[in-house]
């Protein structure tokens, strides 16, 4: 195998040389292989969601952002119905109704207001702590708990909806009572909240201090009847506790109060055709959407500008073949002495051929066996990127 030692021994004395052309060979074909993997895992998950999800409704406007804010907790949808919506789902008796409210943060993960009956739907378990129990708590996923390093019993500050506006609602310190098991899906980065929470965080509920009990003068003025007087100074609590949640109340009905969706699980096909009809000649401002349809027609519309991006592969692919084809003529010129002096040393032609074949063979299976290597690696470590990135898309 003295022909193979020559091939090696050339290739190895211009690095420079074969270096560049694994590269070249190795990008050309890792990029596409690396969308393909990323894009059918995105695929797979982003549909695993929308299937456990029959019916999600909200305010009328894009159904794509309704599926979004009920399936991934996106912030960014201001669009809102009334709880009353809930209560008359739930009237129908043809599906359960989970009411949610996802529109604040808190150090930048999604607060979700929403009831039990959500955790038992989506068969969230508690690692550590205990269930919410009162007003104020909260119960936060695996991945906020990992990046916040939170523990049962820890304070978590909500983000203000607006730092520059000192008349805003003002930041509710919660209480966490406990940490969820991993789901890989995007309640890993979600806190979650009683939805009446949700609302003292709109500025819906609110406490009072005791004046009686208050001694600070700026704050406490007297009249001239003799009785208290909150001044400016007085500001609604920041932090439920077991002294002051007795002052916490509401003002106004509470079905007029916001959500910003619904989640109808109907129990048969009959129950999910019956509620969509209903919702179809609804005229209250809202709408009912499918998720796995959304999401359906969201993955088709990708798919078909990966066909563009396929094109632009193969079409690098022809680029890079000519121009690995004119180093190889170039590089052949270059070496027409070397090859004379084989030749007159009892080389065959045949010899010289099967030389400079090999050169090429090696460098495309040591390419290959990069591209097959980093391939695994991204198969690997797929499914946490995509989860990530799912998680990610919260605000």
């Amino acid at each position: 195998m003295t022909w193979l030692k020559l091939v090696v021994r050339y290739l190895q004395y211009h690095k420079l040389k074969t270096s560049i052309l694994i590269a070249s060979i190795f990008m050309t074909a890792f990029l596409p292989i690396t969308i393909l993997i990323l894009l059918s895992e995105f695929n797979e998950k982003i549909v695993s969601r929308a299937q456990t999800t029959p019916l999600v409704v909200g305010a009328k406007g894009s159904g794509l952002d309704l599926t979004l804010n009920a399936l991934y907790f996106t912030t960014k949808r201001s669009e809102t119905i009334p709880y009353a919506t809930r209560n008359e789902i739930h009237k129908t008796g043809w599906a359960r109704a989970i009411p949610l409210y996802a529109k604040f943060t808190a150090r930048d993960f999604t607060i979700v207001g929403t009831t039990l009956d959500y955790f038992r739907y989506r068969n969230l378990k508690l690692a550590s702590g205990t269930p919410l129990s009162r007003l104020g708590d909260c119960v936060v996923g695996s991945s906020v708990a990992d990046k916040l390093n939170l523990q049962p019993g820890d304070q978590l500050l909500s983000d203000p909806d607006n730092v520059l506006d000192l008349g805003g609602q003002y930041p509710l310190k919660m209480l966490v009572r406990g940490i969820l098991e991993p789901t890989s899906t995007p309640d890993d980065g979600a806190v979650f909240v009683d939805l009446k929470t949700a609302w003292v965080i709109e500025g819906l509920g609110h406490g009072h201090q005791n004046l009686e009990e208050e001694k600070d003068e700026l704050k406490v003025e007297v009249r001239s009847d003799g009785t208290l007087q909150a001044t400016a100074a007085v500001l609604p609590f920041m932090e439920i506790t077991d002294a002051n949640i007795d002052s916490f109340h509401f003002h106004g009905e509470t079905g007029k109060f916001p959500v910003t969706a619904v989640i109808a699980v109907p129990p048969d096909q009959k129950s999910e055709t019956l509620l969509m009809g209903y919702f179809e000649v609804a005229d209250d401002g809202t709408q009912m959407v499918s998720p796995l349809g959304v999401i359906t027609e969201l993955m088709s519309l990708v798919f078909q500008v990966k066909k563009f991006f396929d094109l632009n592969a193969i079409l690098i692919a022809i680029s890079t073949a000519f121009l690995l084809l004119l180093v190889l003529i170039l590089s052949q010129r270059l070496r027409q002495r070397e090859m004379q002096t084989m030749f007159k040393l009892g080389c065959s032609r045949g010899t010289l051929f099967l030389l400079q074949s090999s050169e090429i063979a090696i460098l495309f299976l040591f390419s290959s066996l990069l591209v097959a290597m980093a391939a695994g690696i991204v198969w690997f470590m797929a499914g946490n990127l995509v989860q990530s990135l799912l998680i990610g898309s919260h605000v």
